[in-house]
């Protein structure tokens, strides 16, 4: 049944304070000044650089959370939100140092590892052994970009994996 009560609207004018902050700025001129940018573009490349390195500490930490659902098939559940967290963080900043391949291969891994319910099969352990293979690959090769024909070698590969392991799940 209907209402015959009158519907009060409010309209709210929130004061735009980064128009504020940005006014009387030339188009394009983001009021940073160019020796900041270029000091901020130089520890981007610096991080780039170091990255390979860097994320070689986070695949170990996957490898030990593989080899632990290899070991102790009672604690995959665990390992396999630990392997999420893990793959979630790589997936963020790959394509921002240069490494899109691992952003891909992290986001691939991360989707898989999602909360599961049942059993943790040994075929959907390897499925965890391919995606780190296949970073392992990227990192030891510092294949950046999209790897050429190196980059689609290797995603086909997992692509492969994904396919023969899913389909014996």
């Amino acid at each position: 049944m209907a209402s015959n009560k009158p519907v009060i609207v409010r309209f709210y004018r929130f004061q735009n304070r980064l128009k504020e902050k940005t006014a009387g700025l030339a188009p394009g001129n983001t009021g940073i000044s160019r020796e900041a940018l270029e000091a901020a573009e130089q520890a981007l490349t610096k991080m780039s650089e170091d990255y390979p390195d860097w994320v070689s500490g986070l695949v170990v930490k996957l490898q030990e959370q593989h080899g632990r659902c290899v070991d102790s098939p009672e604690m995959r559940h665990d390992c396999f939100e630990e392997i999420n967290h893990i793959a979630h963080d790589m997936k963020g900043q790959g394509g921002t140092f240069g490494y899109p391949l691992i952003t891909s291969f992290a986001d691939s891994l991360y989707g898989f590892t999602v909360k599961r319910s049942g059993e943790i099969t040994d075929n959907q352990i390897e499925l965890v052994k391919s995606h780190l293979d296949a970073m392992r690959a990227v990192i030891k090769g510092r294949v950046s970009g999209d790897g050429g024909e190196i980059g689609k070698k290797l995603t086909d590969s997992l692509n492969e994996a994904i396919e023969q392991y899913q389909q014996t799940a």
